[in-house]
């Protein structure tokens, strides 16, 4: 297949050819199954959610969920418009490039990489505390938590390898099963009248997402939402699958747009059920226990018991486990194309940038991104370290300080692209390409300042580690390594640096 690729001057120019990734193998359903499995919608509320009202925001976390839906929205606007010009597997790479110089791409794409390759991990971490907990409690069974995590990176490894399609219809599966079963203690509260104190109205006042639980103030509130914020991560997903779905240029922009819109209702919804389910107070101490150390779920197993039954509160339990594995499937597919994506312009070993001669899948990127989980997992396992408290949360931290940072240069890439270079006059606007992405990415820089004020708060018990303390370096250190690779690619192989963030996809040339 031809390669599009850009010289330093022009958009696009030809170039020589590139392993391509499976195109039509996915249409707008699959990306959008495959962008909400990243942001884990069932992970996210037992593991963000007892937080956000014990810690955070208390009778105000539906609210806190109103301001993250609005800002994402926002950001997502400019996004959107990038994707429907720029079809890559690098996605934010990409985009950065065109938008900001080749400098900024590479240091971004870097910290991309970053934050996908621990992700995959961290949730792996979370998924492997579930699955021991579960069989242990319902089967009797106890092994150590080491083994539940290397059969999960076994069992991504081994799908990953076929084509996207397959990965889709499991995410797809999960997706179902672990909504349907939100949705269906959501709906038993709003039918009944809510909990003793009936349906909270004050629960989805966006004054609330602004005050901390009991009148604790600021802080507590910046907590709330941030934890809000990082609900969503991994909706952004939805462009790296670009070249491997149907009509990219529409089913990217409508993807996103779904994912964070849909997923933004939902999390209001849930939460707000949830709440009026247990009562406010009662979903404080609930939530204020799960922080202090007990179990987080018991806010969702008050309401399914009273509502559903003994054998919906199992259910629940079994989805926690499914939810974080297609999460943590969903992760490593993103990191899979970015490393190909980098390795196919020949950064890292362009032996990643090879597809699979039948499947067209990233299969070598893939192999190398699980022999980086699983070294992940054997050296915190080594360590004699948790796998919620220090696996689950200090890489999910490091990794969201990468990927905010990316999203907030992404919007100010939006207005670099459209404005400062005067690409593309037919869709270039006042407010899609200028003023929601400057606001977007304003909002996303001070998402950033939430997570470094309430960093220590975020680790929680992991908070005096060595790792911990490392966090704030190693995004630097990537930041800074990106820009140091581009500046030597300049100078010392300026072809290479031609092509950075310059490989995508053009419909006319590659798909005839």
């Amino acid at each position: 297949m031809a390669v599009q690729s850009g010289d330093t001057t022009g958009e696009r120019t030809g170039g020589g050819g590139v392993d391509r990734l499976k195109a039509n193998s996915v249409g707008l359903v699959g990306v959008v199954f495959m962008a909400i499995a990243t942001a884990a919608p069932i992970t996210a509320m037992t593991g963000n959610l007892p937080i956000i009202v014990g810690q955070g925001n208390g009778v105000g976390a539906p609210a806190a969920y109103i301001v993250a839906t609005v800002v994402l929205t926002v950001f997502s606007v400019g996004y959107v418009a990038m994707a429907r010009h720029i079809t890559a597997a690098g996605a934010f790479y990409g985009y950065i490039s065109h938008g900001l110089g080749r400098v900024a791409g590479m240091a971004s794409g870097l910290l991309a990489v970053l934050a996908y390759i621990v992700f995959e991990a961290s949730i792996i971490g979370f998924f492997a505390y579930s699955l021991r907990g579960l069989v242990r409690t319902q089967l009797g069974l106890d092994l150590g938590w080491g083994w539940y995590a290397l059969f999960g990176l076994a069992a991504i490894g081994v799908m990953a390898w076929f084509d996207l399609h397959l990965t889709a219809r499991v995410l797809g599966v999960a997706l179902v099963l672990e909504i349907g079963v939100l949705g269906a203690v959501s709906l038993a509260v709003l039918f009944s009248g809510g909990g003793p104190d009936g349906i909270v109205g004050e629960a989805v006042n966006p004054v609330n997402a602004l005050k901390g639980v009991g009148g604790s103030g600021a802080a507590a509130a910046g907590l709330g939402l941030f934890f809000a914020f990082w609900s969503w991560v991994g909706f952004e997903s939805t462009a790296m699958y670009g070249e491997e779905s149907r009509d990219p240029k529409r089913v990217v922009p409508r993807a996103t747009l779904i994912s964070v819109v849909g997923v933004g209702l939902f999390y209001v919804f849930v939460s707000w059920m949830i709440v009026s389910g247990n009562g406010v107070q009662h979903a404080i101490d609930l939530a204020s226990g799960a922080v202090a150390g007990k179990d987080g779920n018991n806010l969702f197993f008050d309401p399914l018991g009273a509502h559903l039954g003994a054998w919906a509160v199992k259910v629940f339990q079994w989805l926690v486990v499914t939810g974080s594995f297609a999460c943590a499937m969903a992760f490593h597919q993103c990191a899979a194309r970015y490393l190909y994506a980098i390795g196919r312009e020949g950064f890292l070993h362009p032996a990643l940038g090879r597809t699979h001669p039948r499947y067209g899948s990233p299969y070598v990127a893939s192999v190398v991104q699980s022999g980086i989980a699983v070294c992940l997992v054997v050296a915190f396992l080594a360590a004699g370290m948790d796998p919620y408290v220090h696996l689950y949360s200090l890489l999910a931290l490091l990794g969201t300080m990468a990927i905010l940072i990316v999203q907030t240069l992404c919007s100010f890439a939006v207005v670099g692209y459209f404005h400062v270079q005067r690409r593309h006059p037919e869709t270039r606007h006042w407010f899609r390409t200028l003023v929601a992405p400057l606001v977007g990415g304003v909002a996303m820089a001070g998402v950033v300042v939430l997570l470094v004020l309430n960093k220590d708060a975020a680790a929680g018990a992991a908070a005096d580690t060595l790792l911990f303390r490392l966090i704030p370096y190693l995004v630097i250190g990537a930041f800074l390594a990106g820009i140091a690779l581009a500046l030597t690619m300049r100078s010392r192989r300026p072809e290479r640096y031609a092509r950075m963030g310059r490989i995508i996809l053009e419909d006319a040339a590659e798909r005839n």
